[in-house]
């Protein structure tokens, strides 16, 4: 880091007339029940100065130090508030837009290091590591979505259809040139209301040193990644999202952080925010810290930084990450490796008793906000309330969905007869949760290539499977979720340094995958039944889901209104069903709403008329029956005319 001429060179004492910090705030604090600790920790502007404070319990010694003193110990000291553990001082001459950090000097073996501010709102863009003195002074303009539009986009049982998106390999300027948080805001918001997507979700924004971990390997909790511009700069991309009708979550990982030396961990000579043991303290996968979920001081710092996005930034939900690794003591571990809880067990009882409170308190200050779980086990009851022995999250991604339909789509038709029970078993565990059907970056990356290269045939089948692959994801109950580039068939897998390969769209298959996806947001947004009943079972009926031999699966979804019904067929095969005999609840007419055989799609235009009328013929256990053409590697949707 460049060391600045100081701007003025001597020592100063804390001069602030009244500390941030009440009996009240450190007693929350110690206790585990401060929430909003992003209001007193870290560095704040306040009237006449700057004023700093810290956490360190076992620090002998910290100092601020940075340009606006040569970046030279001694010279602006912090002091201990009685017993809490935290430092604190003003100092009149530091201004915005200083760099700074915190000299910290332990009690353990003369340990001295220049830390970070875990509280900072603004960082150095890395490689650089330095915080900054900033505030976060904006002028919102979503009071309808805050007033209004969040609580009918995030409904239960409302259509919610996520774009979920790397900020920095998106769309650029060019090869080098990263687009900043206000030069995205105008573009993504016009490409997501144009291809009508409900939500967008941002993988991890967080300040993070090391650009190719996308996020999940963070260092600066508070602050959005300088990368792309300023709070504020964040905040306007947001603002213009609301304005759009379109929610924004955050993908936020509390289940593991950095170990860059300026970062959290050993962060005044001792395990302050990690597990001392490695054992319980060491994440094997991903190289990182674990924090410690029993500590006090930690429930304090995650929950506070969880609402802090929410209240500061507006933000609609959180994705947590990881939720697995958090569950369990012997996450990726052998035996010998792990801990047991004090009952002897697997589960991290600590870690369980802090989601819970995660979520209480969330849901609590953000009713209409949602909390989603990526959690990959069974572990029971995730997406319940926590008064009834549930985690407390509002959604859960359902993992199973996404693992046995990529596995049955990339065999080769021929084959597919034989694996049926991939596409049917889902339904037996359907409503365990508030399942999200996630399509998700995790599934295009680390050489598994991209959804359209996985699926096997010529190019014309590639195309046809991916629209079956989205068209069952949006006929199936649960919230839908797909990574950029999916939806226009991006043919190589993602590269988070480079954009996406928008010059695909000048080819007619690819623009007509594209308009699939656009059509099927619009189908699911419009039409209630496949929404409304999303997490019951009387949402979701069987017609035929038997037919292994022919690839074929056929249910019904249904909204509230009893004459609310959707009929879905698809033909798992490249093979056209000419008279294909479905039967039906209801007498009279039906109407095809959407094909994904049709031309403007890319496909071969094999299809139904507008109005088909049913007979009554006792066919699948249905009073009546419709004979109808089942498009090759393609999906219908029937709707009943009342």
């Amino acid at each position: 880091m460049t060391r600045s001429v100081p701007k003025k060179f001597r020592k100063n004492e804390m001069t602030s007339p009244v500390s941030l910090f009440t009996n009240d705030d450190l007693h929350l604090f110690n206790e585990g029940n401060h929430f909003h600790l992003y209001e007193k920790l870290g560095a704040r502007r306040i009237e006449g100065g700057t004023y700093f404070s810290v956490w360190a319990p076992n620090a002998k010694e910290v100092h601020v130090v940075g340009d606006f003193n040569g970046w030279e110990k001694g010279l602006h000291p912090l002091k201990p508030i009685q017993e809490s553990g935290i430092w604190e001082g003003f100092f009149p001459e530091v201004e915005k837009s200083d760099i700074y950090k915190y000299n910290i000097q332990s009690h353990q073996n003369g340990y001295q290091v220049e830390k970070a501010d875990p509280f900072a709102v603004l960082c150095e863009t890395p490689p650089k590591t330095g915080s900054i003195v900033w505030d976060l002074d904006y002028s919102w303009n979503d009071q309808n979505w805050v007033e209004k539009g969040r609580e009918e986009h995030n409904l239960l049982n409302g259509p919610v259809s996520i774009y979920e998106m790397h900020l920095g390999s998106w769309m650029r300027k060019s090869e080098n040139a990263l687009l900043t948080y206000r030069e995205l805001a105008p573009l993504l918001a016009k490409y997501l209301k144009e291809m009508e997507f409900t939500h967008v979700e941002f993988l991890p924004v967080m300040e993070h040193p090391f650009y190719g971990s996308w996020g999940y390997q963070c260092t600066g909790y508070f602050a959005p990644s300088s990368r792309y511009g300023t709070p504020q700069d964040f905040m306007f991309l947001v603002d213009t999202l609301h304005q759009n009708n379109i929610g924004v979550i955050l993908d936020w990982v509390p289940s593991h952080f950095a170990t860059d030396e300026f970062a959290l961990g050993n962060f005044d000579g001792t395990h302050v925010y990690e597990h001392a043991d490695d054992k319980q303290g060491f994440h094997p996968d991903w190289g990182s810290y674990i924090f410690n979920y029993g500590r006090n001081e930690i429930s304090s710092f995650l929950i506070s930084n969880a609402l802090y996005w929410l209240d500061v930034f507006h933000i609609d939900g959180l994705r947590v990450d990881a939720v697995a690794s958090m569950l369990y003591l012997d996450y990726s571990r052998k035996e010998g490796e792990w801990v047991p809880n004090v009952n002897g067990g697997r589960e991290n009882l600590e870690a369980i008793g802090f989601l819970r409170k995660l979520n209480e308190q969330v849901y609590k200050s953000h009713p209409h906000t949602q909390m989603m779980a990526e959690e990959s086990t069974d572990w029971p009851m995730v997406s319940k309330p926590t008064y009834s022995g549930g985690l407390g999250f509002g959604m859960k991604w359902d993992m199973g969905w996404m693992h046995d339909t990529l596995k049955y789509l990339e065999n080769d038709p021929v084959h597919r007869k034989f694996h049926h029970d991939q596409l049917t078993f889902r339904m037996l565990y359907a409503y365990h949760e508030n399942f999200i059907l996630p399509l998700s970056h995790d599934e295009v990356v680390h050489g598994k290539g991209s959804l359209l290269s996985r699926m096997p045939g010529d190019d014309w089948q590639k195309f046809a499977n991916v629209r079956l692959l989205f068209g069952y994801m949006f006929a199936q109950p649960g919230k839908k979720l797909l990574f950029m580039g999916g939806e226009f068939g991006q043919w190589v897998e993602w590269n988070h340094d480079q954009s996406l390969d928008w010059h695909l769209l000048e080819y007619p298959s690819h623009k007509g995958l594209q308009a699939w996806l656009k059509n099927l947001n619009r189908l699911y947004v419009n039409e209630p039944s496949l929404h409304e009943n999303e997490f019951s079972p009387e949402g979701f009926e069987w017609i035929d889901g038997s037919d292994s031999q022919q690839c074929i699966l056929i249910f019904m979804r249904k909204g509230i209104s009893p004459d609310d019904k959707i009929v879905v067929a698809l033909n798992f095969t490249p093979v056209l069903r000419v008279d294909y005999r479905v039967g039906l609840p209801c007498e009279g007419t039906w109407k095809e709403l959407l094909n994904s055989d049709a031309g403007e799609f890319g496909g071969g235009g094999n299809g139904n008329p507008q109005s088909i009328q049913s007979e009554p013929m006792t066919w699948h256990g249905q009073p009546f029956s419709a004979s109808l053409v089942l498009p090759p590697l393609g999906v219908i949707f029937l709707k009943y005319q009342k």
